[in-house]
């Protein structure tokens, strides 16, 4: 009897992706144990927000994930053509009387830039923010096509008469 399993083409290259952003957030934490600490002593870490990005006929949209980050802790920038979405989770939750178990939640300034095309209209870029998620559109230019140019018949040319051209080489 043979068996037989689907494959999924993009499986490994969401494997590493997955293994990259592991491999990012492992970079945080040694970067927040060299010393970057708030004020009441815990250690502040970099994290980077998971994205989705989409294209449609008119736009592109970015959807990115800020579970308890405040609409003014959020900073978004366009710049030749890179998009850059920054700002700070803040831990509001005092835990200095717990015992913690577990903390996987990041907290602490996060960045992250996403290269766009050149195509795009960057002052229409429009941000709104609902249940935690951060929603980005991104509008297209308008396609750019060549004009086409008409040819009529009309004036002549005004260069000179050729008898005119005969002269000037004697």
């Amino acid at each position: 009897m043979t068996v037989v399993m689907g494959w999924d083409v993009f499986e490994d290259i969401r494997n590493a992706q997955d293994d990259l952003l592991r491999l990012s957030g492992l970079r945080a934490q040694r970067l927040s144990q060299l010393g970057q600490h708030y004020d009441t002593g815990t250690t502040r870490t970099t994290w980077m927000p998971t994205v989705d990005i989409s294209e449609r006929k008119d736009a592109y949209q970015v959807m990115v994930d800020l579970p308890g980050v405040a609409v003014n802790d959020v900073e978004i920038t366009f710049q030749d053509g890179l998009m850059t979405i920054q700002g700070e989770r803040y831990d509001r939750h005092d835990m200095s009387e717990e015992k913690v178990h577990r903390a996987e939640r990041r907290y602490g300034p996060f960045l992250r830039s996403i290269t766009l095309p050149s195509h795009v209209t960057a002052e229409a870029i429009e941000a709104s923010a609902e249940n935690g998620v951060l929603r980005i559109l991104v509008p297209k230019a308008p396609e750019v096509h060549a004009r086409r140019i008409q040819v009529r018949e009309g004036q002549k040319y005004a260069g000179p008469a050729p008898s005119e051209v005969g002269q000037a080489r004697k």
